[in-house]
């Protein structure tokens, strides 16, 4: 992100937090907002919203780190997800996971260095019948062997 960008929405959350800072439990609604302009929340937007709420910064930490809907690294633009539920671990979603890390030259919980994927393990995504299963975004792929991985991701 440029320093014009950054900086730019840096005074569009300070213009929130000013707005909202009175409002009761003003905590939660701005790590929304902060999530929303920046995809993540990063250290620069703890250290103002500790200032203006008068939150300690390990609070604000600590209420980041705690609800899975926040996270304090940038994310990619597309999100990958593979299933590690009980049919599709017996089906060979290790084999996928390390594939896709293979592919993506990524560990699982990481970005990718040009930012297009995040890849992150889920215990469960309810479609135990097409196992093992991952989704890039919204989109479900079943049934999957490693080598599928290539052509799946070359549509993204």
């Amino acid at each position: 992100m440029s320093d014009t960008a950054m900086k730019e929405k840096m005074e569009k959350l300070e213009d929130y937090i000013l707005e909202h800072k009175e409002q009761k439990g003003a905590l939660i609604p701005v790590l929304h907002e902060t999530q929303e302009l920046f995809g993540y929340i990063p250290e620069e937007a703890q250290k103002m919203i500790s200032e203006l709420l008068h939150i300690p910064a390990a609070e604000i930490f600590g209420v980041a780190t705690f609800y899975s809907r926040f996270t304090l690294t940038p994310k990619g633009k597309h999100t990958i997800s593979v299933c590690l539920g009980t049919a599709c671990y017996v089906k060979n979603a290790k084999g996928v996971i390390e594939k896709l890390e293979q592919e993506l030259n990524v560990k699982t919980g990481d970005t990718t260095e040009d930012g297009k994927f995040t890849f992150v393990a889920t215990r469960c995504l309810g479609c135990c019948g097409l196992a093992p299963v991952m989704t890039i975004d919204e989109d479900v792929y079943g049934k999957l062997v490693p080598d599928d991985i290539p052509n799946i991701l070359k549509k993204y």
